[in-house]
């Protein structure tokens, strides 16, 4: 008898035993209690997004997947764990994170223009020899976060620089050591537009210059392969040597994402881009890159918008954002673009799941979700016969759930990585959470408990009130301390109660006069839920409410792109600016984006007929000088960045175009900043509002760029001035250099022996060679007379000098070199260099024979050019034809683009305006204004629009009301001031 007794005590131990070893504590099961097999039994195992198996097994071995299926043999010395009514998934990929990595700190010292080291690039904000590992120091806080999100595996980078270096993939193993927790510790190469904290080299100091350096580097990199540096670089080999890495960019918006591909495509990479989560403005654009997308998705709350006021200066595209937002991964996916989910950007990576769950009820599917989350990670990495699914041979990087592990109600059990049990939640705790009724002393109760497996939480309900209530939870009972309905009385009824008949609740309750009564609560059966989920279901079958997206996505976008048509202006004053002159009572026909007749009596059958009567057509008006329509205007790292180009950074979203194009402007050339004499080339632009930024740009553009002298290059005003120059005489002594350089690189090139490629001298050899025109800020007589002698030394001219405000005084040589000017009406004293302006000037310059063009320079100038060139009539005597070309033919002119606009002409490009008034009158207004038959301004419309974006706010304000009413978070209004970009304007995106 003592005999089996002693076996019965061994055996009741080895069962105690073998609990302890699959239900410990969080700490999660030890590398030597993991050496047998063990298989997971009666689950649904979602193998892979496509592969489901109902009932059946996992088995497992040293960390990886044995077999998997409905029926699996199972080794003698196999642990069972029965996981009847659980499920099992994958458990997710990060691709994009800094786990395990400080972050960097930033160097305090002040600007450098050169390297901080030796042996490497000749940029320090290039560092491809970075390595990850060299810094990586595992943290199991934040392994245990992840794990509650159900992430298995992250991929891990340093977060510093432009070309970063390489990443490293890190199973989340909290019981490991990194020898076993380093799947790989060569994944990738990031790379990102952003420069290193740790160095204070200047360049770049915009997006721009940081798309140059790109470039440049991948340049660089293809002549040191090929053996033609002496030198060894570090920087250099490590690009190289990664080249076959998955090589990723962190963008961070649509625009950038673009711009990144852009960049890519110039060198034959395709990056793996980060995105922003705005993708969905422009999802043609964003799959013709064939990019695959890292999607954050950091999901804005809703404005608190319950003050009329506050609300008012809440911009339509920031409330567009939040309810367009969730609908970007299920638009990605309809759209066959391939992305993976990441918890980058977010501030708190507890709301991944809350914002997953979002994108998910905004239409996204829960198979997409899953595959976002396994499959293509692993894909990308190449890592798909180790990860993303729970096929033989695979890691054993599982999670187990009570249920869908999409269903805002599952409970993640555990997260298995590389065999290692991590317990989120312990599956020896019954789960009581749901909805009970129950009736104490006469009055109806609803219950609510959730939490019961971790923190319990309970909601009591009696009529339509809410009353105080704390629960505890602990051993299957449940303790309840509610305050009564009776509001003016501070008592309380305390119910303890057990877990009996399927989960029911039975007990006693204590009221507050001291009566004990018997409890009973029953709980909502899974049939009545499911019948109330599929109700819920069929009255909200179709995905929540997106605002439309418009082209561009904001304030007075075109829900479709507008196309050409042919019109017909019957009965207009047509001012021509050619030898006709003005025209009375005369007809415009426009046909297939061109001026197809002008004359009387015209008619064509297709054309939309337009009465004119009493109005004026004129040519659209072109701004020689503008800084709209582009996120960056100045590089300045450098005394040249002839390497950069504002074609890089146009904004296809700046409102300023709309406004221009009510203005009449339908052309302008974005140009660079004044910040070094050498500035970056221009983007010479159609306003095509609505069109993509690629699409702004002229076919085959005339080459230009812009200089600078004066105050801004020699950093009058600045803050720091240890760049060089710092005089006058040391600007000119810039342009000499870089000339010879550029000559001597010229004649290399022209030898016909291999050279190593420069953009920047590439750029200024067009100059040299008659390719490439020259813009030039300018104000001072003296620096005007310097840099003609500069050209004509190297044998070329300047094009245009650009606000010239001096240009009365020295417009005979102007005449004689061949140099326009383009200046302001009657701007001066707004610095020192400009007080001898004079309002004469334009009309001093035209009289000398000078090609004259008034300029804006300005966001809101531009919009009232007609206004400008009108005061050269008072303020000169010009007539009102030369004062119109002002702003037209000149421009045109100037921008060698008068055998396409600037004139109405047959032939030449539709690009006209249709006036309510004599053009130059303040009383004009642009009713139409049409580039290349395309109505892009139309007044009438434009009042159509306003009463539609009234409709929308409403709408949408509505919509944000809801999500408080809800007891959702909100977010305050903060009002945005739209900052206006001129010659001197510092890039701020780095």
């Amino acid at each position: 008898m003592i005999k089996i007794y002693l076996r019965l005590l061994m055996l009741l131990c080895s069962f105690s035993l073998f609990a302890q070893d699959y239900f410990p504590s969080n700490s999660g099961v030890k590398s030597d209690n993991n050496s047998n097999y063990m298989a997971f039994t009666n689950a649904t195992i979602h193998v892979s997004p496509s592969e489901v198996i109902k009932n059946g097994t996992l088995l497992i071995k040293d960390g990886k997947v044995v077999n998997v299926g409905k029926s699996v043999n199972l080794p003698k010395n196999t642990t069972t764990v029965d996981l009847s009514g659980k499920s099992i998934y994958p458990s997710f990929i990060d691709l994009h994170t800094t786990f395990g990595v400080e972050k960097p700190k930033r160097d305090g010292n002040g600007p450098s223009y050169g390297p901080s080291r030796s042996g490497f690039y000749w940029n320090d904000h290039i560092m491809p020899e970075q390595d990850v590992m060299a810094s990586f120091k595992y943290d199991a806080k934040e392994a245990s976060e992840l794990h509650k999100l159900g992430f298995g595996v992250v991929n891990t980078h340093m977060p510093d620089g432009i070309a970063r270096g390489t990443g490293a993939l890190i199973a989340l193993n909290n019981d490991a050591d990194n020898s076993l927790r380093v799947v790989d510790g060569e994944t990738t190469q990031n790379f990102s537009f952003s420069k290193s904290v740790k160095s204070n080299q200047s360049y770049p100091s915009s997006i721009m210059g940081s798309m140059a350096l790109l470039r440049q580097m991948y340049d660089d990199a293809k002549w040191y392969a090929d053996g033609k540096i002496d030198t060894r670089d570090l920087s250099l080999e490590a690009l190289n040597s990664n080249k076959n890495l998955l090589q990723i960019f962190e963008a961070g918006s649509r625009a950038n994402l673009l711009r990144a591909a852009k960049v890519g495509d110039s060198r034959n990479i395709q990056y793996t881009i980060v995105g922003g989560g705005d993708e969905y403005e422009r999802l043609d654009e964003v799959k013709a890159t064939n990019a695959s997308i890292i999607l954050p998705i950091d999901f804005r709350k809703a404005y608190d918008v319950e003050d009329p006021f506050l609300a008012s200066t809440l911009s339509l595209s920031d409330m567009r954002a939040w309810n367009q937002e969730p609908h970007n991964p299920r638009l990605l996916a309809e759209n066959g673009v391939k992305f993976s989910l990441t918890t980058h950007g977010l501030k708190k990576k507890s709301s991944f799941k809350s914002n997953l769950m979002k994108a998910i009820e905004s239409g996204l599917s829960k198979e997409k979700a899953l595959e976002a989350l396994t499959t293509i990670p692993a894909q990308l990495l190449g890592k798909s016969n180790e990860l993303g699914t729970l096929k033989s041979g695979s890691y054993a990087n599982f999670l187990i759930t009570s249920g869908d592990i999409f269903d805002s109600k599952t409970k993640l059990y555990e997260n298995w990585v590389q065999g290692m049990q991590h317990v989120i939640t312990d599956m020896n705790i019954k789960d009581i959470d749901g909805d009970y009724s129950f009736k104490l002393a006469g009055t109806d109760y609803k219950l609510n408990i959730s939490g019961s497996s971790s923190k319990v939480k309970a909601k009591l309900e009696s009529g339509d009130k809410s009353l105080g209530t704390k629960a505890s939870y602990s051993g299957d009972w449940i303790n309840l301390t509610v305050k009564t309905p009776d509001s003016t009385k501070k008592e309380f009824i305390r119910i303890a109660a057990n877990t009996v008949n399927n989960n029911n609740l039975s007990g006693t309750a204590v009221m507050p006069n001291g009566n004990e009564y018997s409890f009973f609560a029953t709980k909502t059966s899974e049939k009545e839920i499911a019948e109330s989920k599929k109700s819920k279901k069929e009255d909200s079958k179709e995905t929540p409410f997106m605002s439309p997206v418009t082209y561009p996505n904001l304030a007075y976008g075109f829900t479709e792109k507008p196309k050409a048509e042919t019109l017909l202006f019957k009965n207009a004053t047509v001012w021509t600016n050619e030898n006709e002159g003005v025209l009375q009572n005369t007809d415009v026909l426009i046909k297939d984006g061109k001026i197809e007749k002008i004359g009387k009596g015209l008619s064509d059958r297709n054309a939309k007929v337009i009465d004119a009567s009493g109005k004026h057509i004129t040519a659209g008006i072109i701004d020689e000088h503008s800084h709209i329509a582009a996120a960056s205007i100045n590089e300045g790292g450098h005394n040249s960045s002839a390497e950069v180009t504002i074609e890089d950074v146009i904004d296809d979203k700046d409102i300023d175009v709309y406004r221009n194009l009510a203005g009449g402007v339908t052309s302008i050339q974005i140009l660079h900043g004044s910040a070094n004499p050498i500035g970056g080339r221009s983007a010479i632009i159609k306003l095509k509002w609505g069109e993509s930024a690629d699409d702004y740009v002229y076919d085959n553009s005339p080459k230009f760029i812009k200089f600078a002298l004066g105050e801004n290059v020699k950093q009058s005003r600045a803050r720091r001035n240890e760049r060089f120059p710092q005089s006058r005489m040391g600007v000119e002594q810039v342009f000499i250099d870089y000339f010879s350089r550029a000559k001597a690189y010229d004649e290399a090139k022209k030898s016909g022996k291999p050279y190593r490629k420069d953009t920047e001298m590439e750029v200024l050899a067009e100059i040299l060679n008659g390719e490439r025109f020259i813009s030039c800020h300018s104000y001072v007589q003296s620096e005007i007379n310097m840099l003609m002698k500069v050209a004509e030394q190297f044998n070329f001219r300047i094009n245009t000098f650009t606000h010239i405000l001096e240009g009365y005084k020295v417009a005979d040589k102007m005449k004689k070199h061949g140099v326009g000017g383009s200046t302001f009406s009657d701007w001066w004293a707004y610095k020192y260099e400009v007080n001898d302006a004079i309002p004469y000037n334009a009309a001093i310059m035209h009289n000398a024979g000078v090609t004259v063009a008034i300029n804006s320079d300005d966001a809101e100038m531009s919009r009232r050019l007609n206004q400008e060139a009108a005061k050269s009539i008072k303020y000169g005597g010009v007539s009102e034809e030369e004062a119109l070309k002002f702003v037209t033919l000149n421009p045109a002119k100037l921008l060698h683009l008068d055998d396409r606009v600037g004139s109405l002409k047959v032939g030449k490009d539709a690009d006209v305006v249709l006036w309510s008034d004599h053009p130059l009158s303040i009383y004009a207004k642009a009713e139409k204004t049409i580039i290349e038959g395309v109505t892009y301004f139309d007044l009438e419309k434009d009042k159509q629009m306003r009463k539609a974006i009234a409709k929308e706010r409403s709408e949408l304000i509505n919509l944000m009301l809801q999500d408080k009413n809800k007891g959702l978070k909100t977010q305050p209004v903060k009002k945005k001031e739209k900052v206006l970009l001129h010659c001197d304007s510092e890039d701020s995106g780095l």
